[in-house]
């Protein structure tokens, strides 16, 4: 037995010393390899371990053998720090590049836009119509989608409460969570406005100010002329005077809005008619742009009371209604007066 021990012992210690050779040479072999050409997306589930991770790549021909990439991953104490997520694979990348990848969880981001002015219901069109978020609401869910949300306005309409800006997200992001960035944002900015800001007469409350902010959106054609809007708006609230503005009058339209306002519409009353009801909307009439609000907070200094598209995207601001009824004849009515119908 000790003489077949002696003969035996030599004998293994040779074949293990030769495996771990092998071994260690594959594994080096296999550090060099990288990968072949770009890949596009390369998922990793949630719940993946290591182990299916490297099964994966083996199965696409990234890597292989899976065991190799699973020992890598162990030895530089990542195994449990891969994160879930879909990532794009460049070519000429390393085990080790692409172990880091995971492991800084880098994952493919899609972006999706939400424009200033848009109204709660064409921002609902945009979500529904993007493949790369993962649709889950119905109906009614968007009908009550401030309960839905982590908010202190739940009891808000949604309108107005959306902020606009390109939001990039990865893979699996729900609609539900991309509204609650959006609406994350919106809170944070007005609070953060509000904290500093200056006392108007008709702005009582954050959502005042969220309200006077989409009317400043919609009404503003030039963005050198929002602080000088808000201004009139804050002049008009001060002196208890109609904003008869006719964004509201169109959103409180609705659907009957074919393109075009006229002088029945403007004496239609309607809880956004601000040519027959004094004060602020019920609600905003659009999302408003982080420009749009500070100017809410911060309109110039002055006491106009009127204001009138030139016709170049900018408006002429003036402070009496004589000085107004000047304005209108010359930009709107090429200087002819007998058209003028305003008094």
């Amino acid at each position: 037995m000790k003489f077949f021990f002696k003969i035996l012992l030599p004998l293994v210690l040779i074949i293990a010393a030769a495996l771990s050779f092998y071994a260690y040479t594959q594994f080096n072999a296999f550090k060099q390899f990288t990968v072949a050409e770009d890949i596009a997306s390369f998922e990793i589930k949630k719940g993946s371990n290591i182990r299916i991770v490297s099964k994966d790549l083996e199965k696409n021909n990234i890597f292989k053998p899976a065991i190799l990439f699973t020992a890598l991953a162990k030895i530089k104490k990542q195994d449990t720090k891969i994160k879930a997520g879909e990532y794009k694979l460049e070519k000429g990348m390393s085990p080790t590049d692409v172990l880091m990848l995971f492991s800084k969880g880098k994952t493919l981001q899609y972006q999706t836009r939400l424009p200033e002015g848009t109204t709660f219901k064409d921002l609902i069109a945009i979500i529904r119509k993007d493949p790369n978020l993962k649709q889950t609401l119905s109906d009614d869910d968007y009908k009550n989608i401030m309960k839905k949300l982590k908010s202190k306005y739940q009891h808000h309409q949604a309108e107005g409460w959306f902020f606009p800006d390109t939001f990039s997200y990865p893979k699996g992001t729900t609609d539900i969570e991309f509204l609650q960035r959006s609406h994350n944002a919106m809170q944070e900015l007005l609070e953060k406005e509000w904290q500093n800001r200056k006392k108007f007469k008709g702005i009582n409350t954050p959502y005042d100010a969220l309200i006077l902010a989409s009317i400043i959106e919609k009404e503003t054609g030039s963005p050198s002329d929002r602080n000088k809007v808000a201004r009139v708006f804050i002049n008009r609230l001060k002196k208890d005077m109609l904003l008869q503005t006719d964004p509201t009058v169109i959103y409180g339209m609705g659907n009957k809005y074919k393109g075009n306002i006229r002088k029945k519409d403007l004496k239609k009353d309607t809880p956004y008619n601000t040519y027959t009801r004094k004060g602020l909307t019920p609600t905003p009439i659009a999302t408003p742009s982080a420009a749009s609000i500070k100017a809410a907070f911060n309109p110039v200094d002055g006491d106009m009371l009127y204001f009138v598209a030139k016709g170049d995207g900018t408006s002429y601001f003036s402070k009496t209604y004589k000085e107004h009824k000047r304005a209108v004849i010359k930009y709107l009515l090429n200087g002819k007066a007998k058209r003028y119908k305003g008094d």
